[in-house]
């Protein structure tokens, strides 16, 4: 039998990057010249994760064990930013 991620340590890795977009979000509307191309992709990206904690609710493990791993995944790629 396999092991698999519990759906709130899923939630908190999606909780964890949802944060870093929205903070990065706050920082660009400050900039004195906002990049709105950058604005744009950094929102389409925090509607994903908004959408992948929706899904988590009624999610199998594999569906969960799939996005802990995509949001664990991005997080690390933050640690080194």
């Amino acid at each position: 039998m396999s092991e698999h991620v519990n759906r709130q340590a899923a939630e908190k890795l999606v909780q964890q990057v949802s944060t870093w977009y929205s903070q990065q979000i706050i920082a660009e509307r400050r900039a004195p010249a906002p990049d709105a191309q950058r604005l744009k992709h950094l929102t389409d990206l925090l509607a994903a994760c908004a959408a992948d904690r929706q899904a988590l609710e009624d999610a199998e493990a594999d569906e969960i064990d799939a996005i802990a791993a995509r949001y664990a995944a991005r997080a690390k790629e933050f640690e080194g930013q």
